[in-house]
């Protein structure tokens, strides 16, 4: 449990991950600010399972994508909860298409949503994080982040980039009581599947796995509880990989 009453704030929360990420948190005993771009019913729904384990929760729906929409979520869970103590930087779009396809929209779309959005909300969180003196910032890497793939080529230079602000911001403002981590899943089964190329690609990944088999997104949640706990106070600056012993 928290020590404390404290807030978690995650985005793309309405599904698989993120919807764990949630329930771990609200298991813990975190107040929950749960994050959508357009599935508002999936966000209430997983508003609902929250509250349903004893804390509060609030549906923030924006696109992350615009740095006003990440301050505007945020400055709602401040003015609700006080602050934001944990920021769980989840949300993000996989699109494929051939490098020479691509435009400068396609391009500008998916660095705003994967990258740009995590440094607007760290930025719109850490004051109030730096005030307390105890934070937590997890962001999602991936694979994409490691290896780089053909047909993906803003996804895995937005990813890359979030590992570096993860490195980036650990160092800045851990000697403040605030760790800075990331979690890189490997393919994980999804409760509601992506479009069928992506779900082609997660295939493909797993036949990889030592495991033999995909990971859950309780699986990735249950990393999250860790780093954000009061056991996980030593870990800052990583980068976690949970993906079977594939691709590592």
């Amino acid at each position: 449990m928290a020590t404390t009453r404290r807030t978690a704030l995650v985005t793309g929360a309405g599904r698989n991950i993120g919807r764990a990420c949630v329930l771990e948190l609200a298991r813990m005993g975190y107040d929950v600010v749960i994050n959508g771009s357009s599935d508002r019913r999936a966000c209430e729904s997983v508003a609902k399972e929250a509250a349903a384990l004893g804390v509060e929760a609030l549906v923030a729906m924006a696109d992350v994508g615009s740095p006003e929409e990440c301050r505007r979520i945020a400055q709602e869970a401040i003015a609700k909860f006080g602050s934001v103590d944990v920021l769980v930087n989840n949300a993000a779009l996989r699109p494929a298409k051939p490098f020479l396809e691509m435009s400068e929209a396609d391009w500008r779309r998916v660095i705003s949503v994967d990258l740009d959005a995590a440094v607007w909300l760290s930025q719109a969180c850490l004051p109030g994080m730096v005030k307390k003196g105890w934070g937590r910032i997890v962001n999602f890497t991936g694979m994409n982040a490691m290896h780089g793939y053909a047909g993906r080529a803003p996804v895995s230079v937005a990813k890359h980039g979030v590992w570096g602000l993860t490195k980036a911001l650990g160092k800045e403002f851990g000697p403040k009581g605030i760790t800075v981590n990331a979690i890189s899943p490997g393919p994980i089964s999804a409760d509601v599947e992506d479009d069928a190329e992506s779900n082609h690609h997660r295939l493909e990944t797993m036949a990889k796995v030592p495991l033999g088999r995909m990971g859950t997104p309780a699986e990735i949640g249950s990393v999250l509880g860790l780093l954000v706990s009061d056991g996980g106070a030593y870990v800052n600056c990583q980068m976690i990989q949970v993906n079977g012993g594939g691709q590592t």
